[in-house]
């Protein structure tokens, strides 16, 4: 795996978010990468639970705006194709988190945004150092969110979901906190590793039958028709890629242009 790492702790195993420098942009390799990382961990028996992190300063920073702009530069036919490509993969990797028959938790150190957000979201718990920010600003780059909107109206309801994909406006941990995201308190930055690991270990302690069939019940049977909506927004958002602000604001984030 060329931009994730796999660790092993006993019976907790580590997924470890690369590209640093990118602050983890979700590019087709990571993505590739992710679902390889879990297939590894599926396949091991010994491993009951897993932590999702990143090296990085921040936890994802979501889609790879640059991918996007390359897929601008292609015919327009060719374009569509790649971008439902694209969101196809990321549709793909949200399912396989919430399908995973083991417990997942987000250890959040760092900013989540949008596609990142999304990652935690489609995690079964979340832990967050008081460092970590979870934000929806799709509309700002004039993209639309709907994998990430779907994943937070099935967690924490529709009135948060809008609030936040409409005005982009970010949560810090302590409101996170209080929306209901996180599994317990904000920690301090050196203590989240920890922290992941304790409620990894939590999650790992009941039989693994019962726990993969409670995780089915929660993000299959409650969430059937979250499933579908990840479908149809993938769909969409390819679809929001072919427009004017699409690529306005890819243009004007990879320029560091200030908005007119």
């Amino acid at each position: 795996m060329q931009h994730l790492e796999l660790k092993t702790d006993g019976t907790v195993a580590w997924l470890v978010l690369g590209r640093p420098d990118k602050h983890a942009a979700l590019n087709p390799r990571l993505l590739q990468d992710i679902r390889e990382g879990l297939s590894e961990v599926h396949q091991d028996t010994q491993l009951r639970a897993v932590v999702l992190c990143s090296e990085g300063a921040s936890f994802c920073s979501g889609v790879d705006l640059s991918v996007l702009q390359q897929i601008r530069s292609l015919d327009e036919q060719e374009q569509l194709q790649q971008w439902f490509e694209y969101w196809r993969q990321l549709a793909e990797v949200y399912e396989a988190l919430l399908r995973f028959p083991k417990p997942i938790i987000a250890a959040v150190d760092g900013s989540a945004i949008g596609a990142g957000f999304a990652l935690t979201l489609a995690c079964d718990l979340i832990v967050a150092s008081e460092h970590a920010s979870f934000s929806a600003g799709a509309v700002r780059r004039g993209l639309v969110g709907g994998m990430t909107a779907a994943l937070l109206s099935f967690r924490v309801g529709t009135s948060l979901a809008a609030r936040m994909s409409l005005t982009g406006s970010p949560l810090s941990a302590p409101e996170a906190d209080r929306a209901g995201l996180l599994c317990q308190p904000p920690v301090r930055p050196g203590q989240i590793n920890e922290v992941a690991a304790f409620w990894a270990n939590e999650a790992a302690n009941g039989y693994p039958q019962a726990t993969q069939a409670t995780k089915r019940l929660i993000n299959e049977s409650i969430g059937e028709t979250m499933l579908t909506q990840l479908a149809a927004a993938a769909a969409d958002c390819a679809t929001a890629c072919t427009t004017e602000s699409a690529g306005e604001g890819i243009e004007t984030f990879l320029t560091k242009n200030p908005k007119n």
